[in-house]
């Protein structure tokens, strides 16, 4: 009797540990359906809002705005008849977004690499994270207009200025994601590193860094955003030289060409988006293989 039940008790969890099994597969078969199940979402919840938007745009031009004010707001088709197809207008535009996506591009770069830079020194003990924090917190609240002349009487009114205007504006998320992302590494990984003796140069490098890629990406995806609205900022108010999509806007603007005007406002927001588009790219091709946050994207 007691092999008997023995052996009985062997199959049942054996066949329980089976289904356990199938379920469990299941389970995780039933988790990521709904992921598939999402996928178009993705392409349709994006269009529906778009059109949404459009919907609204022709609502308020036709119908909030009186009519002696609608070249505030010319309606989209508009916009797209009388520039978008005429290359006379299109390329002054084009060439002044040019020069702004440079503006742009240098100065998102440079703020990665301060952001980078000081985020990791300030890691390095708290008293120089307390020194440095209340004037990275300053520089991120200075409005940029109140230092308008200060930059262009050192740097004048050109090129270098708006890159500066551009670091200024988009240097704190990366700076900031940078340091709470090394200082959030986890404590257990920490002590197992101590415990192998590990340098701290090894520790920052094998360990932490790695650890805080994430949050450092996600820095950068905020900061490519704000490295267009610096440009565009940086353009308006620093116009010696080639006019940027800035001056451009600011210039249609006077001149009460609404067309133009949002023409380069479409134009500068599609820049946006581009530029926010190739970092996360570049996110799931760095990190997307091992970390959760980008699976799904």
């Amino acid at each position: 009797m007691t092999q008997t039940d023995t052996t009985d008790t062997t199959d049942t969890t054996d066949t329980t540990a089976v289904d356990g099994s199938h379920r469990g597969s299941g389970a995780e078969t039933a988790t990521r359906t709904p992921e598939r199940d999402r996928r178009p979402i993705r392409v349709v919840g994006p269009l529906a809002v778009f059109a949404a938007f459009i919907g609204m745009w022709y609502f308020v031009s036709w119908v909030v705005l009186p009519e002696y004010k609608e070249f505030l707001l010319p309606v989209p088709h508009h916009v797209l008849s009388s520039v978008f197809t005429d290359w006379d207008k299109m390329s002054p535009i084009l060439s002044a977004l040019w020069l702004t996506t440079q503006v742009a591009v240098i100065g998102f770069f440079i703020s990665v690499v301060l952001g980078l830079t000081i985020g990791i020194v300030m890691s390095l003990a708290d008293w120089i994270e307390w020194s440095l924090w209340p004037y990275a917190i300053a520089l991120q609240c200075i409005p940029i207009l109140a230092l308008t002349p200060l930059i262009g009487g050192l740097l004048g009114f050109s090129f270098s200025a708006r890159v500066v205007v551009t670091v200024m504006i988009s240097l704190f998320p990366i700076l900031s994601n940078t340091l709470f992302g090394i200082l959030g590494t986890d404590r257990l990984s920490m002590d197992l590193f101590r415990l192998n003796h590990c340098s701290r140069a090894r520790t920052l490098w094998k360990l932490q860094l790695p650890g805080a890629m994430p949050s450092i990406f996600a820095g950068c995806r905020i900061s490519a955003g704000l490295a267009v609205i610096g440009a565009v900022v940086g353009d308006t108010f620093f116009r010696q030289g080639e006019p940027g999509i800035g001056a451009l806007i600011d210039v249609y603007r006077l001149r009460l060409q609404g067309e133009e005007m949002m023409a380069c406002i479409i134009l500068a927001a599609l820049l946006g988006l581009v530029v926010f588009v190739v970092v996360g790219t570049v996110n799931r091709r760095s990190i997307g293989h091992w970390h959760e946050s980008t699976r799904t994207q």
